[in-house]
């Protein structure tokens, strides 16, 4: 960088570039949207057929296209805007020093030098003659040259060598900026096809980590989120942000943003399918990687065909980590394809509010079926044991099948149904009689109600109707999240957990030996058991409930509601009827909606 460029550079014009990317992604974000919740969502309730399959998938390729270039444009944006802003400082200090020169009268020249006149008075007998000073950065030169302006008869000279060496310092800066950004920004372009390839979106993870790195600086501009702060903090803080703040944090901190409880759904959805589309094809890229040095696995010997050595030596090296990759794509695949299902049998848009594929070793998913932000009856679903990220798409079909049936039992309102999977589950029946699992989760749990709750009065300035299911040990997460003694009197119910109902399905247990304990009236804990519950729940014909007591919810002890249920096993409670829906979907539809009197009650 020198002189002549960086006295042409306008920092503002990057900044202008920085939102007219930002803009460009806005109406690729808003075209992506348009594609999948309004024209394919409506293709799929009218058209059917080979050809509709046909444009479903290309208006699926061209929904990805607009959403790789709407994180690209973010990331882009908030690359500008880092480069400007590194830019700013060394401008400013070039400026201040030219206008000293303009004041003093002095000549800055092409390289950055000073030139001063003759001196203005006669030093012993003539007037001191005028000259050029080049300025330094180096410590030492500006000490020798400090000395020299001391004993020069000239007092011009002193001050044109300090304006000098703020030029010299501003070109540095700005050199060491020029040399940072520009391998970055150079970075920052796009294959010259029109696939959107598993390479393309690793390499957004690339320039994403690549300009967080270079705009450091610029982004510890941003106001940061209260440390420590609960989902009501979280909300107010994201209010307070300017839209151009909003959207620095989205592109350069996705995964933080998905995370944050309190923020409004869209956003955490928008932040998190960032994050999905990278690592989708970060982990594509990597298992085909894996693949092609996979060699045969059998050979054929005269002794006949045995195991091959070297897929032995792969299978040690790779095997475990191709197991887990094509495990966590599976689970991926599902969340697209709900994703692409979005208009089918109505079905609401997808809210991806969660996700993380290395937690653990069974990952998290939280998905929502609408948004709860604004809808009328929530229902957070929690799943139990054996889930995990890889089979997914059964525990978002049960979901689904949730939603479908409460807006069927209330169609004059809106419903959100939450498959929340963002805590570590058991992986056997016998670790479903442990209560430690569930410790962590509860707390989890907890949580994401409190945020899920602070947005909806953010977007609404009101409550949900707001119910917590939980299945097998999920219920045990949701007894932990819940457990409360509270204070109860004729004009008071004190409860500190944002739900207004309480389902277990198939429970072990809730840590409470009595519905009492979870923190609202008892008439709002149900229960329901089916075929083959006992088997979960009973070891050697005795209790082995999670409770203080060992009582489970399905027990006349335990106060709840028990409703009826044709759940001809432990995993049946969400299957269709002969008349489209189970009565044990039924009634867990009818407490999504509130409509209590609807619900049929076992040996009613």
């Amino acid at each position: 960088m020198d002189y002549t460029a960086l006295k042409a550079l306008r920092p503002s014009e990057f900044e202008q570039a920085a939102d007219g990317y930002r803009a460009t992604g806005d109406m690729a974000q808003a075209a992506k949207d348009h594609i999948d919740n309004v024209v394919a969502a409506g293709m799929r309730k009218s058209l059917e057929g080979e050809a509709a399959d046909a444009a479903h998938k290309q208006l699926q390729a061209l929904s990805k296209n607009f959403h790789y270039t709407q994180i690209e444009c973010g990331v882009i944006s908030a690359a500008l805007n880092g480069f400007a802003y590194d830019m700013a400082a060394p401008k400013r200090t070039l400026e201040a020093a030219l206008a000293d020169a303009h004041a003093e009268s002095f000549t800055v020249n092409s390289d950055g030098s000073v030139t001063y006149p003759a001196g203005p008075e006669k030093v012993d007998g003539k007037i001191p003659a005028g000259g050029t000073a080049s300025g330094t950065t180096d410590s030492t030169a500006q000490g020798i040259y400090g000395q020299a302006a001391l004993f020069d008869p000239n007092p011009h000279f002193g001050r044109a060598q300090a304006i000098a060496s703020r030029i010299a310092r501003a070109l540095k800066e700005a050199t060491a900026a020029d040399e940072k950004w520009a391998p970055k920004l150079r970075a920052l372009k796009a294959d010259d096809d029109l696939t959107v390839s598993d390479r393309d979106w690793a390499d957004v993870g690339k320039d994403m980590r690549g300009v967080r790195q270079g705009a450091g600086d610029y982004l510890d501009t941003l106001p940061v989120p209260p440390k420590d702060g609960g989902p009501a903090d979280n909300a107010s803080w994201w209010k307070g942000l300017t839209n151009d703040q909003r959207a620095d944090y989205i592109a350069m901190q996705p995964a933080s943003v998905g995370a944050m409880g309190g923020l409004p759904a869209d956003v955490r959805d928008e932040a998190n399918r960032a994050v999905f589309a990278e690592t989708r094809g970060n982990y594509q890229s990597e298992l085909d990687k894996i693949r092609l040095q996979e060699p045969p696995r059998y050979v054929v010997t005269p002794q006949g065909t045995v195991q091959s050595g070297k897929w032995k030596e792969w299978d040690e090296r790779y095997g475990d980590r191709a197991e887990f990759l094509d495990g966590r794509l599976d689970g991926m695949e599902a969340l697209q394809e709900r994703f692409d299902d979005t208009g089918t049998g109505g079905l609401p848009a997808a809210y991806l509010l969660g996700f993380d594929p290395e937690a653990n070793h069974d990952g998290r998913v939280i998905l929502a079926n609408g948004n709860p932000d604004t809808a009328d009856h929530t229902a957070v679903f929690v799943p139990g044991t054996k889930t995990v990220m890889d089979k997914i798409g059964e525990e978002m079909g049960q979901s689904e099948m949730l939603w479908g049936q409460a807006q069927a039992e209330a169609p004059d309102q809106s419903v959100s149904t939450i498959v929340w999977f963002d805590y570590d589950a058991p992986n056997t029946i016998p670790d479903a009689v442990r209560a430690g699992y569930a410790t962590d989760g509860g707390a989890t749990l907890r949580h994401f109600l409190e945020g899920n709750d602070a947005a909806h009065q953010v977007a609404t300035g009101d409550h949900a109707h707001r119910t917590v299911i939980g299945h097998s040990y999920g219920s045990t997460v949701v007894g932990e999240a819940t457990q409360y003694t509270p204070e109860y009197s004729e004009s008071k119910w004190m409860s500190p957990t944002p739900a207004d109902d309480i389902i277990a399905v198939g429970s072990p247990g809730m840590q409470v030996s009595h519905a009492a304990g979870l923190g609202m009236k008892q008439e709002h804990v149900w229960a329901m058991g089916g075929g083959g519950d006992d088997l979960l729940v009973r070891v050697g014909g005795k209790y082995v409930g999670l409770g203080d007591e060992g009582n489970i919810p399905t027990d006349p002890e335990f106060g709840a509601n028990i409703m009826d249920s044709d759940a001809g096993n432990h995993g049946a409670f969400w299957d269709a009827g002969e008349n489209g829906a189970s009565l044990s979907l039924r009634n867990q539809a009818r407490v999504i909606v509130g409509a209590y009197g609807n619900v049929a009650l076992k040996d009613e």
